[in-house]
Order: structure tokens, then sequence, then C-alpha cells
């Protein structure tokens, strides 16, 4: 009962109700956006429902429908899950304009509910069959320039099942990234999950779909294409250059973190400076780079790299079993 009165005065708040295009039942936590065809499935819609915590599912017909979202949905921090849920046939697109989705436990904004936020336990995020698409910020600033679809800090997050087409960062800068998803923090150190996903066509500084700092990945039975790092100049930037250019699908910095490939196909990606497929810099040297069943080719490296398509520094060396690499 309380937390189904909790989910009731959260959709109270956000302008949800059961008679709205994004309609809720609070027994169960669900809200549904739509009605059975495209036209309640809106930006407002989106941004409602994520603020309201909880699974988030659609009814906009049987067919693929866009919505071009007009505001970056945010999840509040006192949500304990954020399943977003697309059957896939929705995709949300930031129209080349903004960021499409934003988690932040540091963000006071999103209501700050503990002392020790960028190790909290919630909210747990999930993005399952859902494309996410022409997703965008570009800012000199650390934490806006990031994540041109997607920007997680703290709680957990899971992408399942879903494709990201096209998405953009800030071009230039030794630190900023990720052109999908860009994550700093997870609850006690646990990795991104990521299963079954496509990541293409994503240009940034650094980490054309992925980047990173001190968190660690499991990416599972995914594929990443034609995405790009274009920056100049690497990290720390040389003298005269703004800095970046690696990671062209994969951007992983920090001290003691894992990232795990396993049945992946990296193909096709490039960086301007080093790792077309992956950078990895564990700085103290304690991460570990693993690489299984997996496919890594044609992944240039314009300035630097130690593996074909991968630049390196961690513990020992990557371990690569049952993969084409080269």
């Amino acid at each position: 009962m309380r937390r189904a009165l909790v989910a009731v005065l959260l959709l109270a708040a956000a302008g949800v109700s059961p008679t709205s295009p994004a309609s809720a039942s609070a027994a169960d936590g669900v809200t549904v956006i739509g009605s059975g065809s495209p036209a309640g499935c809106t930006s407002a819609a989106v941004v409602r429902a994520v603020r309201a915590g909880g699974v988030v599912r659609f009814d906009c017909g049987p067919a693929p429908v866009t919505i071009v979202m007009q505001q970056t949905a945010e999840v509040l921090n006192t949500s304990t899950k954020v399943v977003i849920d697309g059957g896939g046939l929705v995709t949300l697109s930031g129209g080349g304009e903004r960021r499409i989705l934003w988690q932040d436990t540091c963000d006071e904004d999103l209501i700050w509910t503990t002392d020790h936020c960028d190790d909290q336990a919630t909210p747990r995020l999930v993005i399952k069959d859902l494309t996410l698409r022409d997703g965008y910020v570009s800012s000199p600033d650390l934490a806006e320039g990031n994540g041109g679809a997607v920007s997680v800090r703290g709680g957990r997050l899971r992408i399942i099942g879903s494709t990201f087409v096209d998405n953009r960062c800030t071009p230039t800068g030794p630190d900023v990234g990720g052109a999908a998803v860009r994550v700093l923090d997870q609850f006690r150190d646990r990795p991104v999950v990521v299963r079954g996903s496509e990541f293409t066509g994503g240009v940034c500084s650094n980490g054309g779909a992925l980047s990173s700092i001190g968190v660690s990945w499991d990416i599972r039975d995914s594929t990443f294409t034609g995405n790009r790092a274009i920056g100049r100049g690497a990290n720390p930037a040389k003298s005269g250059t703004p800095g970046g250019g690696s990671g062209g699908a994969i951007y992983t910095d920090g001290n003691t973190f894992q990232v795990r490939l396993s049945g992946t196909r990296v193909v096709g990606n490039k960086a301007r400076e080093g790792g077309g497929a992956v950078f990895f810099v564990s700085n103290d040297r304690t991460g570990t780079l693993s690489v299984a069943d997996s496919v890594l080719r044609r992944n240039p490296s314009l300035g630097f790299e130690n593996f074909p398509g991968i630049f390196f520094l961690g513990r020992g060396k990557p371990v690569f079993t049952g993969s084409v690499v080269r």
C-alpha cells in the first residue's frame, strides 16, 4: 500500500493521471504512454512518465513510431527503478538538438537523497527494446558535454536489446565522451550491463559509442559499427591541440575497473588518436580487459595502439579467448 500511495503521489506531482496519454497503474508501478495510436505518444508524456518512475511502456499502435523529444527526460533520484520498455517499436529522438535521457544521483535538482550520492543503489535504470537516435550535446564543461543520448551518474544502468543510432557529443576535449552513453559511478562499482544491443554512427571527441571514468562494463552479444572519436591531441592534450580523439567505439579511464566483451562485434570504428575499437587506461594499472568469442576488426587507430584496434594500459595484457582481433 505504501508503494502504491507513493506512486500515486509522484504521478500526481508529475501531472500524470489514469486518463491522460501517460496513464498509470499504482498497483504495479506501470505507466503506459499512448492509447493505441501515435497521437498520445508525445515528448511531454515521456518526460512525465520517466519522472514518475517505475516501468514505462508504450501503446502507440502496431507500427514503429518516433517520438522527437522537446525536453530531456530526467530520472528522479527518489525512484527505485525506471524501466523504459520500447517494445521494439519505439524510437526516442533528440532531433539533433538535445540529450534524450539524464540520470545523476548527485544532481540536487533531481532530489539529493543521500550524503553518498556517488555510491547509492538506486535508481536502477533499464533501457529495454528501445531505439535512441540523434541525441546531441556540445559543451566544454566536463559534466554537461557528455552522453549525447544518455548520461548516467550513480545507481545502476542496464541496456537490453536496444539500438543507438547517429548520436553526437562534444567534438573536442580530453575528457568529454560517449556519443551514445556516458557513465560516471555505479553502485559498489558494479558493471554497467549491456546485452544484445547495437551502437552505430556515433561521433564524439572520445568514445564514439560508450565512455566512462572509473566504471566497469559487461557487454555481451552486441554490435558496434561506424562510430568515431574525432577529437585531436589525446589525453592529456598535446600542446596546441584541444585534446581527445580516443576510443572509436569504447573509451574507458580510471583506476580499478574491468571491461568484458563477449559474443560482440566491433567492426569499422575509428579513432583519430588511440584505440579505434577500445581505449582502456587504468591509471594505477589494476584494471583488466577481456574479450571472449568476439570479432574486432577494421578499427583503425590513426595515432597509437598496442593491440589491433586497442590501446591498453592496465594489469598485464588483455585476455583474448575464441576471438578475432585484427
